[in-house]
């Protein structure tokens, strides 16, 4: 049955300056009608750009994160610690580094989901570089276990969703939906989310919308849009807990006393560096080394808070 956002899209699609924003609930009917297929290309199309201009506040992005909940394929935790990442973005210039963050946290105990699909062609994503890493992708969602990492298509979680992603491809513009998978739980449990942002001002969005929707997250400024600390300079990072949030790492200031020895871009260069630092054989990046503390303490911090 084909449904209509007309009057939604008549509500945001007014301009920067005329749009009206819409309630968490009608929010979350609009989305939900989105990744059900319900609507026409049309007016997928017409909302992606609308909100393009007008902009999401943290009462829509929160309304679309409960209507993708509520239609997802969550991975069972049965209250394993679990941290989440989303890796949609990439290398392009730096390499691709989230499998090493997500196996240096499984080191510490953790269990690690790693969600993405590929929106950039040219680059080496994080899937390529964990099957070079002997993880291939779930052709399935199952359970997770403590000490593991998980890379699990967003086609797997939600096939309306990845559809959405997808949309990029044919206007060429982000839409909510690339937002969105930043601040997603695809689990069917508590975890800490690990976000990242692009630009200064995603990162005031993001965090309102991470209280607001009470997350347990670290939010960075990632590689790339990857949600890994740049090997090279420390970001600042801003840890969201039961509704508050608090700066837990400054960023690092002044020039570098040296670079760090990175791999080339290339999936499989990548893979074997990472082993490499896995063995001991090279260091870990420091500031990939106090995230991976700062994670590793807000974990424990969700899990003795009543």
């Amino acid at each position: 049955m084909v449904m209509s956002i007309s009057h939604y899209i008549k509500e945001i699609g007014r301009g920067k300056e005329g749009a009206r924003h819409l309630s968490r609930e009608h929010a979350a009917d609009l989305f939900g009608q989105l990744i059900d297929g319900s609507v026409t290309d049309l007016e997928v199309g017409a909302f992606c750009l609308a909100m393009r201009i007008k902009g999401e506040t943290a009462e829509e992005m929160a309304g679309f994160l409960d209507a993708t909940q509520q239609r997802l394929h969550a991975i069972p935790t049965h209250g394993c610690p679990t941290v989440v990442l989303s890796s949609y973005n990439g290398a392009r210039r730096l390499p691709v580094l989230t499998p090493l963050l997500a196996l240096l946290l499984a080191r510490q105990g953790l269990a690690v989901v790693v969600h993405g699909s590929a929106t950039e062609d040219a680059r080496v994503s994080s899937q390529n570089v964990l099957l070079a890493l002997d993880i291939p992708a779930k052709t399935a969602i199952t359970n997770i276990a403590s000490g593991g990492v998980q890379f699990v298509p967003t086609a797997l979680l939600s096939p309306g969703l990845a559809h959405l992603l997808d949309v990029r491809r044919v206007i060429g513009l982000r839409n909510s939906a690339h937002s969105l998978v930043k601040l997603m739980n695809p689990c069917d449990g508590p975890v800490v989310i690990v976000g990242s942002y692009t630009h200064p001002e995603y990162a005031v969005s993001m965090t309102a919308t991470l209280k607001l929707t009470q997350a347990t997250a670290l939010l960075l400024r990632g590689t790339e849009g990857e949600p890994v600390a740049d090997p090279r300079r420390t970001p600042a990072m801003d840890a969201i807990f039961q509704g508050e949030c608090l700066r837990v790492q400054e960023p690092q200031t002044g020039s570098l006393a040296q670079l760090p020895q990175l791999p080339d871009l290339d999936a499989a260069s990548t893979a074997r560096w990472t082993r490499e630092v896995l063995d001991g054989n090279l260091p870990v990046p420091p500031p990939i080394a106090q995230q991976v503390a700062h994670i590793v303490h807000l974990s424990a911090q969700m899990r003795t808070t009543p």
